[in-house]
């Protein structure tokens, strides 16, 4: 007696973790012209202030309190679960996990023709990537 057809379904792979000295990310999925990330901040820690010539992005929080800082001088505070922002392809911006003890997770939306991590313009950094 012969199987029927069976169908085979390929084990979805883990989100490769990319650690960095603020914490880590993860790409969950992309595609053409998106891509969607995972991003961990430890407590007291923060990313550069930085910009993007290629990417427009959106920030989601799912977890924690963040700062971020936008053309280099808006701070904008307790941003917290469930809040949003798009950041404009161009804009300044730095992302900040301001708790003392609880990890800061978004996920972040990025649009665009190139969404490499090669297109990061550092303008500050406080572990010296610039």
């Amino acid at each position: 007696m012969t199987e029927p057809n069976k169908i085979k379904f390929q084990k979805k792979q883990k989100p490769k973790r990319d650690n960095r000295p603020w914490g880590f990310f993860e790409i969950i999925s992309s595609g053409v012209g998106f891509q969607v990330k995972r991003i961990s901040v430890k407590p007291k820690s923060r990313l550069s202030l930085q910009w993007h010539r290629h990417r427009d992005e959106t920030l989601v929080i799912v977890r924690g309190i963040a700062g971020i800082t936008l053309h280099d001088k808006t701070n904008i505070n307790n941003f917290g679960r469930g809040q949003s922002i798009h950041i404009p392809r161009t804009t300044i911006h730095r992302i900040e996990n301001i708790s003392e003890i609880e990890i800061l997770d978004i996920i972040e939306i990025q649009t665009g023709d190139y969404l490499g991590e090669d297109d990061i313009e550092r303008l500050e950094d406080d572990y010296g990537r610039i």
